[in-house]
C-alpha cells in the first residue's frame, strides 16, 4: 500500500484496482454513462455555477449533501492531472480512467474533499472539490469530467432528491436516466 504525506498525515493512495469498477463500468459517449457505471438506482447531474464567485457555496453544498448519505466512511478522492491543475499529491502515481485520463486517487474524507485543492493559474474552472468521489463502500459517485461544465452524480434515490431539494443547488440539478442525454439543457458536450 502506498501513501502520501500531506498536512503531517499520511494518506492511502489509490491504485487502478480502486476504480476498475469505474473503469470497467464507463463508455464515451453522452449518457450518463460517460462518467457514472450503470450500477446505481438514480443518477443526476448538476450544473456547476456560471458566476465563480457562487463556486465555494456550490462545493460546500454538494459535500453537505454527500456527507448524509456516508458519514462515518473515509472517501475516494480523484485529482485529473489537466496541466496547472492541483492534484493534492503530484508525485504520487496515477489511475487511468475514462478515455486515458490520469487521476491521482487519495483516500480522505468529507473534509479534505472540501479543502485540499487550491486554484492554479492554468485551471479551466474554479472548482474546488475533486473531479471524482465516492465513498469506499462505493454507494454513491460524484464526477466532474474536464471537458464539462455539470458534475454526472450517481447513487441511492435519496441523494438524488437531496440534490434536486437543496436550495443551494435544486435550480441547477436535472435527474437523467440511463438513457437520456445526460447533457444539461443549454450546455455542450465536447
Amino acid at each position: 500500500m502506498r501513501e502520501g504525506i500531506r498536512d503531517g498525515d499520511s494518506w492511502r493512495i489509490g491504485t487502478a484496482s480502486d476504480v476498475g469498477w469505474i473503469k470497467t463500468g464507463t463508455s464515451v459517449g453522452l449518457t450518463i454513462t460517460s462518467g457514472i457505471p450503470p450500477v446505481f438506482d438514480d443518477y443526476a447531474t448538476v450544473v456547476l455555477p456560471e458566476n465563480y464567485a457562487e463556486q465555494p457555496r456550490h462545493d460546500r453544498a454538494v459535500v453537505a449533501v454527500l456527507k448524509t448519505l456516508s458519514p462515518e466512511q473515509r472517501w475516494w478522492l480523484g485529482y485529473l492531472e489537466r496541466g496547472g491543475s492541483d492534484v493534492v499529491f503530484p508525485d504520487a502515481p496515477p489511475v487511468t480512467l475514462y478515455a486515458g485520463w490520469p487521476y491521482v486517487l487519495v483516500q480522505a474524507g468529507p473534509e479534505e474533499a472540501a479543502s485540499w485543492r487550491r486554484i492554479g493559474a492554468a485551471s479551466i474552472r474554479p472548482h474546488l472539490l475533486p473531479d471524482l468521489m465516492f465513498p469506499v463502500d462505493r454507494s454513491w459517485l460524484v464526477s466532474t469530467l474536464w471537458d464539462d461544465d455539470w458534475t454526472c452524480v450517481g447513487g441511492p434515490v435519496p441523494l438524488v432528491e437531496a440534490l434536486l431539494n437543496h436550495p443551494d443547488l435544486r435550480a441547477r440539478v436535472r435527474r437523467v436516466s440511463l438513457d437520456d442525454d445526460a447533457t444539461p439543457p443549454g450546455h455542450r458536450a465536447i
